[in-house]
């Protein structure tokens, strides 16, 4: 039961779910760029993603200056999983999410996370 509740938790906020819509069109991501679309301050950004992952849904990969984070596809639980499958199918023709598929082919962190 723990573990259902905490899936469904760090999903009932929207910037959450739109991290996950993000993720399942990139296959990795960091703070600057999912701040940029976002349009929120970077810690924020990072508290949504640590309870995203305390949930199982992300996870995360240190690569030299970077920390990438990427949707968890093994070792989640069987709610996360089932959730992230879901979420692939939901939401997609959503304004707000289409606007964020619009924007992310612009994204490049080389370009926005020195500046």
């Amino acid at each position: 039961m723990k573990n259902f509740t905490k899936v469904m938790k760090a999903l009932s906020e929207p910037n959450r779910v739109k991290i996950i819509k993000m993720l399942q069109q990139r296959e990795n991501m960091c703070v600057c760029e999912l701040r940029t679309i976002l349009k929120l301050a970077q810690p924020t950004v990072s508290k949504h993603l640590k309870i995203l992952e305390e949930a199982g849904l992300i996870v995360f990969e240190k690569d030299k200056l970077w920390v990438n984070y990427r949707l968890n596809s093994t070792e989640g639980s069987i709610y996360s999983a089932a959730m992230l499958a879901q979420l692939r199918q939901w939401l997609n023709e959503t304004p707000e999410i289409t606007d964020i598929y619009r924007l992310l082919p612009g994204i490049d962190r080389k370009d926005i996370c020195n500046s």
